[in-house]
């Protein structure tokens, strides 16, 4: 794990300049039926295990008539597969050029969204969702731009300790999902759930190219 986690390091500017490179233009993305057009300033999901395992999950799930949320959207394709099963779904993001492809691609796909800019929760009026899904930004740097808001989650844990603040206020009878991979620090992130009165309890675990990788389900403590 070490090993693996610090070969990662070593080559991830190579990964990132390969990834700029590969996103000079918009590509497209497809799970099923469902394909988006990705921004070239926004995270794409062809190069994250996360957003595949999710699909995969909420795909299985009975979402018929079902409020669902999706905070930090990105490219829309969970939100999409969502509303394809005939949940009521919001998407919210911080990056412009994400929701206004998102809302392109909503149209082009016949699935309707409530599509919201906000941060985390600072701008979702509505009180409850039956379904609230989150696949976070974790790695501890600042972020320099909207697109690295997608890996970054703030040199000092800034956006779980805005986002777990926050979400005591959400969480009462809905269905909170977050997935993390194993290469971020986990017990510094359940320690912040529990300084908010929350538990992280893993309902699913699943191993990708020696990656494993986690949904949690948050619960009041």
């Amino acid at each position: 794990m070490i090993v693996r986690s610090l070969v990662k390091k070593l080559i991830h500017p190579f990964l990132k300049l390969g990834y700029n490179l590969y996103y000079l233009k918009p590509r497209p993305y497809r799970y099923h039926d469902i394909e988006v057009l990705v921004h070239p300033k926004v995270f794409s999901p062809k190069f994250t295990i996360s957003t595949k395992i999710l699909l995969d999950y909420i795909d299985a799930l009975t979402l018929k008539n079902i409020s669902f949320l999706e905070l930090g959207c990105g490219s829309g394709i969970i939100s999409l597969l969502a509303a394809s099963k005939g949940a009521m779904v919001t998407a919210s993001d911080i990056n412009n050029f994400a929701l206004e492809a998102l809302k392109k691609t909503s149209q082009k796909n016949n699935l309707p969204l409530s599509i919201v800019y906000s941060d985390l929760f600072d701008e979702i009026t509505q009180e409850h969702f039956d379904y609230i899904i989150i696949n976070p930004p974790y790695y501890p740097r600042k972020p320099k731009n909207e697109k690295e808001h997608a890996w970054f989650c703030g040199e000092n844990f800034e956006y779980f300790y805005k986002l777990f603040n926050q979400l005591p206020n959400y969480i009462h009878k809905n269905i909170v999902l977050m997935i993390l991979s194993e290469d971020c620090n986990i017990s510094h992130i359940k320690k912040i759930a529990s300084e908010n009165g929350l538990t992280m309890r893993c309902i699913f675990e699943k191993t990708v190219v020696k990656e494993k990788n986690f949904i949690f389900s948050i619960e009041i403590s």
